[in-house]
């Protein structure tokens, strides 16, 4: 029977059934009796709903009970059965099904890695239950891991040589091992994403049924809404292009993030978006409302698995983008930033909405910089920002919170998909050494500055509140939010010289002074910011 099975059709009888928890299983456990009998209940409602095929309910059981006893196998096998059951559902369902009842947040992939992982902890529990390794195998088989599903098998008949629903599973893992490599698809350009003519990656799929790279439809629509290739009218909320590292919109979307399978938008919100577009809310376009995006995770599946090597350097192409290494840095040139520095940007140019999606995919991290109007081209000198929060809006523009964390030097750059990028010198003070008398005097330099700013901070809040001056209450916030220790001169300096105001030329200059060892302690930069400073205040 097993060897005319599917390669993911699962025959174990094992499958069939769950374990019921038994109270007395709890051993050593700290639980109260309450807390244990909570568990029960819960383990006794997944049960039911899975013996009446409600595996979404059992696993939603499954998930409270082991919130309150985590690591508990018999919670974690059922659970793990449950993944699977839901899994042999959706790749036994007929395509022409899901083409008129999709099903949101429902896919088998996802579902098979979940129960990975289950397994994994149930096996790490019970090593000596055939069961265990049955679930592990039957994981693996629905993500098409064949040879990793056969190790795990024949682990599972060193435990127990006599069981059949182990040989079973290895009969047809056997079978498809040796018949994979037949029916390969041949590389035609109908892998190929028509924007930038390369193997599709991360592909997603418009209402009017074109698929393209990820990346190059939301590159596309920062400069028009609609389809690159026959130019209907998309809309696009920003849930469904929410950036990858976002935290914010992860938490706003949770269960939109849990499969990437469909999202809608709200009529309101699909109405506001008709207006920014220029659609004025008009009914035509209200007739688009509900229509879905998707991202077709079986088309990935199938490119990463047909053509494994060209997928691999597509993979390192966007990740060279999104990642270019620690010498590397994508610049926003608009004006001198110094460290220690909070600020807003409202971020509206295609050129640098695609640079935003790329940074918030990476490190978060990006270069400020001015232009030299000497040159014609950039200051040589400029400040790293990090992205503390990221807001999409409706029409495609982004808006950020950044702050400021240390300088650098440019020592060559260049343009890539309209921004620019450098390669950057990484700059720190040349300071006294410690326990010199140099490095004393510093310190009691900027212990002296530290002591007046936090006068003129407290004299300054005060004020405020007597003109209920909210803007400037928030301002003196954000100041204070970013005040380093005066353990670091440097730091401590330029946040010092963050209170004053100064021109974007000076400011440049402070950037490039870097010689704090002098022979004289009075000539160094680090003295001549806080004195600067005491006289500005």
């Amino acid at each position: 029977m097993a060897g005319d099975a599917s390669p993911t059709e699962l025959s174990s009888e094992l499958l069939e059934d769950v374990e019921d928890f038994v109270e007395a299983n709890e051993g050593e456990s700290t639980l109260s009796s309450e807390r244990i009998r909570h568990v029960s209940d819960l383990m006794k409602i997944g049960n039911q709903a899975f013996r009446e095929n409600r595996f979404e309910e059992a696993i939603n059981c499954y998930s409270r009970a082991n919130s309150v006893k985590p690591g508990d196998p018999v919670i974690l096998s059922n659970r793990c059965a449950a993944y699977l059951r839901i899994c042999q559902f959706l790749r036994h369902r007929p395509p022409s099904v899901s083409e008129y009842s999709p099903l949101s947040g429902l896919d088998s992939t996802i579902h098979a890695e979940l129960a990975l992982k289950d397994a994994e902890k149930v096996i790490n529990f019970r090593c000596d239950s055939t069961k265990s390794y049955i679930l592990k195998a039957s994981a693996l088989i629905m993500l098409e891991k064949y040879e990793l599903a056969r190790d795990v098998i024949l682990s599972g008949l060193h435990v127990d040589p006599t069981s059949d629903p182990l040989k079973d599973l290895e009969r047809t893992t056997v079978s498809t091992i040796g018949s994979r490599g037949h029916g390969k698809p041949e590389r035609t350009d109908d892998f190929d994403c028509t924007v930038c003519l390369k193997l599709l990656y991360e592909p997603v799929t418009t209402p009017c049924g074109h698929t393209f790279c990820r990346s190059c439809l939301f590159q596309s629509m920062d400069r028009g809404n609609r389809c690159p290739l026959c130019r209907t009218v998309l809309f696009i909320s920003p849930r469904t292009c929410a950036i990858r590292g976002n935290t914010k919109w992860k938490e706003r979307n949770m269960h939109y993030s849990t499969s990437f399978s469909r999202v809608n938008l709200s009529l309101a919100e699909f109405y506001m978006l008709t207006c920014s577009f220029g659609g004025n809310g008009n009914p035509m376009l209200l007739l688009m409302y509900n229509i879905a995006w998707f991202n077709s995770f079986t088309l990935n599946n199938i490119i990463k698995k047909t053509f494994p090597e060209e997928y691999d350097e597509r993979k390192l192409e966007n990740e060279s983008l999104t990642n270019p290494g620690g010498d590397f840095m994508p610049l926003f040139v608009m004006d001198v930033v110094l460290p220690c520095q909070k600020l807003h940007l409202n971020i509206f140019e295609p050129r640098y909405r695609l640079m935003v999606r790329r940074v918030m995919e990476g490190n978060r991290r990006m270069g400020m910089v001015i232009p030299d109007s000497r040159t014609g081209s950039i200051a040589d000198f400029a400040c790293e920002v990090e992205i503390t929060e990221c807001e999409p809006l409706p029409d495609g523009r982004f808006f950020l919170e950044l702050e400021s964390r240390r300088r650098f030097r440019v020592l060559r750059d260049w343009d890539q998909d309209g921004y620019r990028v450098a390669e950057i010198e990484w700059v720190r003070d040349i300071s006294p050494s410690a326990g010199t008398t140099q490095r004393e005097d510093l310190q009691e330099v900027i212990n002296a500055a530290a002591e007046y700013a936090q006068s003129w901070m407290n004299t300054a809040r005060e004020e405020a509140q007597q003109r209920q001056d909210r803007a400037r209450l928030l301002e003196l916030d954000e100041l204070e939010s970013m005040m380093p220790t005066t353990r670091d001169p440097e730091l401590y300096s330029f946040w010092l010289t963050t209170l004053t105001r100064r021109r974007p030329s000076e400011k440049l200059e402070l950037l490039r002074e870097r010689d704090t060892n002098q022979d004289d302690c009075s000539g160094s930069p680090v003295f001549l910011i806080n004195m600067s400073f005491v006289g500005t205040l």
